[in-house]
């Protein structure tokens, strides 16, 4: 349950209502008229649910005032329960629009933080490759933030924000480029082989990996709408990203340019399989944009988008069945 607090002009009490109507809100309060400014304080308690179609609602009727406000409070529980709730006992509390936006866009700027933890994540990582310790590239995957990047180019691209396309794709390519370029000094200044089993592992390409990533950016979008655990999925996302990413470095560092080519494309087929299996979850949870007009143009961008990545996907199949063919 949440608990939205509408502060608005009083002439809108009776709108408020309605909407506590329409969208089946457990309760409706309103406190008194402020005196001084006109404003009243109302407040809707509703489901999880009813929360996204309630604040289009009131956005849609609140627009024109400019002082209006509308504050989503949590709500820890509510006696006494009705038997619908405790019938339905569901733990889908998806996110809202609003939320989803904020919790993606502040986390994906490139900015100090960010950098330093994907140099951090890359010498973990390199050091976890280059010995074939299975632990340490793990926990180079637990600090990686490659997860944010992506979700936010695919938030972007369903709510029709070029803005926050542009941001992410910017932090994404800035944070692989550091990977890529970092693991390529540790790898030039590594004397000894780099044939380990977990760097031989992210040299070859296959449909496994397609699923793989598809996997990872689903488990990804889910956890974002629907409140399951970041860092389990951040991890998987890593376990796409990060590796391969490390290992185009490694290889091209120590001169084993046939390898770094099999990790590139690796690479590329996880970066586009993340995100074009994250933005079909958010497609299915409804995540829209909430005015006509940024529904329109929602709708040219993810054509393009899904368009993109299909094609993507697609010249990148036929690398995997090239190379393979080269290599027999």
């Amino acid at each position: 349950m949440k608990y939205v607090e509408v502060v608005a002009g009083s002439g809108s009490a009776e709108t408020i209502r309605a909407i506590g109507e329409k969208v089946r809100a457990v309760d409706v309060r309103t406190g008194p008229e402020d005196e001084t400014d006109g404003q009243q304080s109302m407040r809707l308690l509703v489901s999880d649910d009813s929360l996204q179609s309630t604040l289009d609602l009131l956005q849609n009727v609140l627009g024109a005032q400019p002082s209006a406000r509308i504050t989503v409070l949590a709500v820890e529980t509510y006696l006494p329960r009705s038997q619908a709730d405790k019938r339905k006992q569901t733990d889908k509390a998806a996110a809202t629009r609003e939320a989803l936006y904020e919790q993606v866009a502040k986390s994906a700027h490139l900015d100090f933080n960010y950098l330093l933890l994907v140099v951090l994540s890359t010498i973990v990582a390199a050091i976890g490759l280059i010995e074939n310790n299975i632990a340490v590239v793990i926990g180079a995957m637990v600090i990686a933030p490659l997860l944010s990047p992506n979700l936010a180019l695919s938030l972007g691209t369903a709510l029709g924000d070029l803005g926050l396309v542009r941001q992410a794709a910017l932090t994404l390519l800035a944070g692989i480029a550091l990977v890529v370029g970092l693991s390529a000094l540790i790898g030039l200044a590594w004397d000894g082989p780099v044939d380990s089993a977990e760097l031989l592992l992210r040299t070859e390409a296959s449909w496994d990996s397609v699923a793989l990533a598809l996997a990872s950016g689903a488990a990804a979008a889910l956890s974002l709408t629907s409140g399951l655990s970041s860092v389990l999925v951040g991890v998987m996302v890593a376990v796409a990203l990060l590796p391969p990413a490390a290992t185009v470095g490694i290889m091209l560092g120590h001169g084993n340019f046939y390898l770094a080519i099999g990790a590139a494309l690796l690479l590329a087929i996880n970066v586009v399989c993340v995100n074009l299996a994250s933005k079909m979850v958010f497609y299915a949870r409804h995540v829209r944009p909430r005015t006509l007009s940024e529904k329109t143009r929602a709708r040219g961008t993810l054509l393009v988008y899904v368009l993109g990545w299909l094609v993507s996907l697609a010249l990148l199949g036929l690398a995997i069945y090239a190379r393979r063919a080269l290599h027999a």
